[in-house]
């Protein structure tokens, strides 16, 4: 083991062994190099006559850039687009999040958590703590209703063990009893267990309210408190597109600080937040369970996930970084976000109005939603991978088929002036069928 590694892992022993015990194998050897980027770094604050150190090329003071390129980014300057980011992203950028973090979940207020580190999107933030956290045969704790990316990410790639449990109860809650079946049930096989929460839930589009939130949060200190390590992952990347009765904030700040057991890992990001997919901008943050400031802890943490960013991409790119900052520091920012957030509340309601006409009920029923993109058709008579190819090929619409009864409708992407018609053509092709 490198000795940069061990000293990491050294101050998790001393300041929270269990952090320690929830690592993988790759986790517990994984570190940040004293390497170029440091001695780089080092470099920029004293090399004032001459600095041949970092892997760039520069000219007249700045770094070498073509001027077409230059000419479509002119309002940015060159040394905000063109360089390498630091590996944990730019300073400011982290900032900047932090303060958005507390400004949008008052339960973070007065917890301690690591500064967010950023990511290249929330699929890379999830490949990082898959890479941390999980080794071959480790449980994943997650409802039926999942992304299926889950599986590629945590499964296929770390050898993870999915264990989903129901989604909802047959009244439409939460089944927090079948998720408290789940977990107890690995941490009696394992002692281990990394939880996913994702909310709003894709492909659902389901946020638990506060009384089943609070429950979740309740079931996992239980367990923890019975002697199991845990992991849980706060996958928010549709976080702030709350429509009606939920929870409005991340359980990442309910589960901060609350038991030496747990760990807490938020993952979100601009990508669907602010409306930028392909900038992939994400961001990863930690929270241990020690009521007071663990430093040591979150240095560590940090250190290893910068050190698996060096080993896997290096660094995340530099103009979206540089985009993002400038769109949280426009004082334009809060109004044309909310604009938005009313499309899309617009477009959720206008749904479920459409749905509750009583137009539809032989074809099929819908699951519970009310946040996020997406929501779920729970097809009666049809086969949904035969609708979907017979919608396609006969109406050209488009919808993702999930199992054999459930289709997915992101009605996020269409206008709210076209959802009666979407649903009176899927309604149509079902009736083909039958």
């Amino acid at each position: 083991m490198n000795p940069l590694a061990k000293e990491l892992n050294d101050l998790l022993a001393q300041h929270n062994p269990h952090v320690l015990e929830m690592l993988s194998d790759l986790g517990k050897n994984l570190f940040f190099p004293k390497g170029i980027l440091t001695q780089s770094a080092e470099a920029k604050d004293k090399a004032h006559k001459y600095n041949a150190t970092i892997g760039i090329a520069t000219e007249n003071g700045g770094p070498m850039f073509l001027q077409c390129i230059q000419d479509k980014l002119s309002a940015f300057d060159p040394k905000d687009i063109y360089p390498y980011a630091p590996p944990a992203g730019k300073p400011e950028l982290r900032s900047l999040w932090r303060e958005k973090m507390l400004r949008e979940n008052p339960s973070q207020q007065g917890k301690h958590f690591s500064n967010p580190i950023v990511t290249n999107a929330l699929t890379h933030g999830l490949s990082i703590v898959s890479d941390l956290f999980i080794d071959e045969g480790d449980h994943l704790i997650l409802p039926d209703m999942l992304w299926g990316n889950y599986n590629l990410t945590f499964g296929t790639c770390s050898g993870a063990i999915v264990k989903k449990h129901p989604t909802f109860t047959a009244t439409g809650c939460y089944d927090v009893d079948a998720f408290k079946t789940t977990l107890k049930s690995s941490a009696a096989e394992k002692g281990k267990a990394v939880v996913l929460l994702n909310f709003p839930n894709n492909p659902s589009g389901y946020t638990p309210t506060v009384a089943e939130g609070d429950a979740l949060v309740a079931t996992i200190l239980e367990v923890a408190e019975a002697g199991c390590n845990i992991v849980v992952i706060a996958d928010d990347a549709y976080f702030g597109l709350f429509y009606e009765d939920s929870l409005k904030e991340s359980l990442f700040g309910k589960l901060a600080n609350r038991h030496p057991r747990v760990l807490a890992v938020k993952l979100d990001g601009a990508t669907k937040e602010e409306f930028v997919w392909g900038f992939r901008t994400g961001f990863i943050t930690f929270a241990d369970g020690n009521e007071n400031e663990n430093t040591a802890v979150m240095t560590a943490l940090e250190k290893k996930t910068m050190g698996i960013i060096r080993a896997r991409i290096s660094n995340c790119p530099h103009p979206s970084q540089t985009f993002v900052i400038e769109a949280l520091r426009s004082p334009q920012f809060l109004t044309q976000k909310e604009e938005k957030f009313q499309v899309m509340k617009g477009r959720a309601l206008k749904t479920k109005q459409v749905l509750n006409s009583g137009k539809y009920g032989t074809a099929w029923d819908y699951y519970p939603f009310n946040s996020g993109y997406f929501m779920c058709l729970k097809l009666k008579n049809v086969d949904a991978e035969v609708l979907r190819i017979h919608l396609l090929d006969k109406y050209g619409v488009g919808a993702i088929s999930i199992n054999k009864t459930d289709l997915r409708i992101a009605f996020s992407c269409i206008a709210e002036e076209n959802i009666q018609e979407l649903f009176d053509i899927i309604y149509q092709g079902a009736q083909d069928l039958t």
